[in-house]
């Protein structure tokens, strides 16, 4: 292949599948990796592997990368986007939801990076976008344990980044505020559904996918001598 292969998880909706469409658009052959395989297959994107991986499961993970790897090359991108947002309060909400995300949104993101780190670093090169959020930096009302996955999210990236720059590999994060995507419709609690829809009109709407996509795909065509770090990105009234 010209140009080298991009995985990338949670690809089935939002903003993974508007990454997926960024890269693929730029001539990048792609493994998609969500729960959901029938919605990746739909994409219907050139020189693309579709599989049906949880982020949970490092061993699933891992042979979908090698099975992608014996046809594109090695993975150069790796963007860390499944994610699960589950809004609550911590008096009340389920227990079950915490780990769900912890699960998905930590242990799942660190499935993936042990998965295509020794082989960027071996290679001198690579690099692993994480999707963080506005939350990973800040806090909200009823985002208390995502809050949590999110910080641990963002610090992870950082020390990840420390640790590897001498390897010429590459670690960098974005952080969203309000996207629209279903990322809200986890959420349980109709209540909170309801005022986060409500807080989005206020600010007149808030940002698309593809505004993410685009993010992406800037920071990482830059040289691989050049690491944007982090990027914040939010709609323009979003105050918090």
């Amino acid at each position: 292949m010209a140009k080298p292969l991009v995985v990338i998880t949670g690809a089935s909706s939002g903003i993974g599948a508007a990454i997926a469409r960024q890269f693929s658009g730029a001539g990048h052959p792609l493994l998609l990796l969500a729960r959901r395989v029938d919605r990746i297959e739909a994409l219907d994107l050139p020189d693309t592997l579709c599989r049906p991986v949880d982020v949970t499961d490092a061993q699933a993970f891992r042979e979908a990368l090698r099975e992608a790897e014996a046809v594109y090359g090695p993975a150069d991108l790796l963007v860390n986007n499944a994610g699960v947002m589950l809004l609550g309060q911590l008096d009340t909400q389920a227990p079950e939801e915490w780990k769900q995300m912890f699960d998905v949104n930590v242990l799942g993101l660190l499935n993936g990076i042990q998965a295509v780190l020794a082989n960027m670093v071996a290679r001198g090169r690579g690099t692993i976008l994480n999707i963080s959020s506005i939350a990973g930096k800040k806090s909200f009302p009823n985002h208390a344990a995502y809050v949590g996955t999110k910080f641990a999210v963002s610090a992870i990236t950082e020390n990840l980044r420390e640790e590897v720059a001498d390897s010429s590999v590459r670690v960098m994060a974005i952080h969203p505020g309000a996207v629209e995507t279903e990322l809200l419709s986890h959420t349980t609690s109709q209540e909170i559904i309801a005022g986060y829809e409500e807080w989005k009109t206020t600010m007149g709407g808030v940002l698309a996918a593809d505004d993410i996509a685009r993010a992406a795909f800037f920071m990482y065509q830059q040289p691989q001598n050049v690491n944007i770090r982090d990027i914040t990105i939010a709609a323009t009234r979003q105050q918090a």
